[in-house]
């Protein structure tokens, strides 16, 4: 095992800064120090960055680094490094490294002999973690999970199997059709806790099952960044059970529950959506398209 020391390469060193994911106050006299004294800090972001900098009279110049720039960028702060200059490294929110492409710079840094010092701060998968009332430790941090629709059942049927709690990240956006395949993979009795806007004014922790997850995403209007916490589960493949309708198409399934229960074909609609994790809206679409 080596240890390189900056100084052995004219002081260069890189330092990874957690910054507030939210409320300011969780910003560290250390976080403080250090964006004051580095020679650069190089943001995600640096019209987010020099808000934060003028609340705490930062006067630090700015560079970008971003996952657009990557290599440029990387480039830079590597030159900045190789003639002694310090460099702080910050993401929009939390810890640089988790969702961003701070890793990339940090495996250069390390590469090339330069120190790599970590200045911790908020983050929003410890703070969900620790607040949700779910077993939190072991616990799997995964980020955000494949945009992909086949990539992502492939990647949560590999999840539901882990005893580990699980941590995930979404836009509320996309949230609705995440918490849809995460009811469809792991069913509708795992534990999971939604929270929305850590740190922040409207702060919430939303705790259940998946079914009730699925079922408020459904039916509220959808704000903010989203940390889901998800209960562990065994680590046995459940077989999964054939329920009646699972060969039929949407629209047989509706018609064939008209027909079962002599029900109209909007409570026929809202059963199917229920059954199957799909939203109304969808299935009318389906039961009409041949109309």
């Amino acid at each position: 095992m080596k240890s390189q020391k900056s100084a052995e390469l004219g002081g260069g060193k890189l330092y990874l800064v957690g910054t507030p994911i939210g409320n300011l106050e969780d910003m560290t006299f250390r976080a403080i120090r250090v964006m004051k004294e580095v020679d650069t800090i190089a943001a995600e972001d640096t019209r987010n960055t020099i808000r934060l900098c003028n609340y705490f009279e930062i006067k630090t110049p700015l560079i970008s680094y971003h996952e657009h720039n990557i290599e440029a960028g990387g480039d830079k702060i590597l030159e900045m490094l190789a003639t002694g200059k310090t460099v702080a490294v910050v993401s929009d929110a939390g810890m640089p490294c988790i969702s961003d492409p701070g890793a990339d710079i940090v495996a250069k840094a390390i590469a090339a002999g330069f120190d790599v010092v970590p200045v911790p701060g908020a983050n929003a998968a410890i703070s969900a973690l620790v607040a949700s009332g779910l077993v939190p430790q072991p616990f799997l941090f995964v980020g955000f999970v494949s945009r992909q629709k086949k990539d992502r059942k492939a990647q949560l049927d590999v999840l539901r199997l882990k005893k580990e709690t699980v941590i995930l990240y979404e836009a509320p956006h996309r949230l609705k059709e995440t918490v849809r395949a995460l009811h469809e993979s792991f069913g509708g009795t795992r534990r999971v806790v939604l929270a929305r806007e850590l740190t922040k004014r409207y702060e919430e922790f939303l705790r259940g099952t998946l079914e009730e997850a699925r079922l408020w995403v459904e039916s509220n209007e959808l704000r903010g960044e989203f940390c889901i916490v998800l209960e562990g589960g065994d680590g046995v493949a459940e077989e999964k059970q054939e329920v009646w309708w699972s060969g039929y198409t949407v629209l047989e399934h509706v018609t064939e529950l008209i027909e079962q229960k002599g029900i109209r074909s909007k409570e026929a609609i809202r059963e199917v959506a229920n059954d199957r994790g799909m939203s109304r809206r969808d299935v009318y679409r389906e039961y009409h398209v041949e109309d």
